[in-house]
């Protein structure tokens, strides 16, 4: 039962925890946009912009929501783009990998912040990986992911990668 004392948990969280898990699964999708000679802009949160560096913009409502948006990729075709679409994953799923090998080193001790960051990090790979349309301008990475394999379909400069 939620009780008045689970509610700093909560907010620990979901204000901290949570866009956390988000800024490691946007970095990915960023990092391998970048890699394969793309430009990315990249938003943490919505709202009214409160800091912004070059291209890394973060919104006042931090921790709902947040994307990568990506332009022509130097290397492109549907592999290097499949790629960027799984970068998010596979970015959460190394972190995950990283803190139960930091934990298993004692480097890291178990509590309650690694514990919901692997819980939310797990969270996110299932979601984003489920291949569904959101609207018909936006899909989910898997469902970006499957378009792009099968058909060769890839985002148009607009298109946003987000959970």
């Amino acid at each position: 039962m939620f009780g008045m004392n689970d509610l700093p948990k909560f907010l620990w969280s979901f204000l901290l925890v949570l866009p956390l898990v988000t800024l490691v699964h946007q970095l990915g999708h960023s990092v391998f946009a970048l890699l394969f000679g793309g430009k990315v802009d990249f938003t943490i949160g919505r709202g009214k912009t409160i800091f912004a560096l070059g291209k890394l913009k973060i919104k006042s409502i931090y921790f709902l929501d947040s994307f990568c948006k990506y332009e022509k990729l130097r290397w492109d075709n549907r592999f290097t783009h499949a790629l960027v679409y799984a970068g998010g994953s596979i970015f959460n799923l190394l972190s995950i990998f990283a803190i139960n090998g930091l934990i298993m080193m004692n480097v890291l001790h178990t509590n309650i912040f690694w514990y919901q960051f692997v819980y939310f990090s797990v969270y996110y790979i299932v979601f984003s990986l489920l291949p569904i349309k959101y609207t018909e301008d936006s899909s989910s990475d898997g469902r970006a992911i499957y378009d792009v394999l099968r058909y060769g379909k890839t985002c148009d400069p607009d298109c946003q990668l987000n959970i």
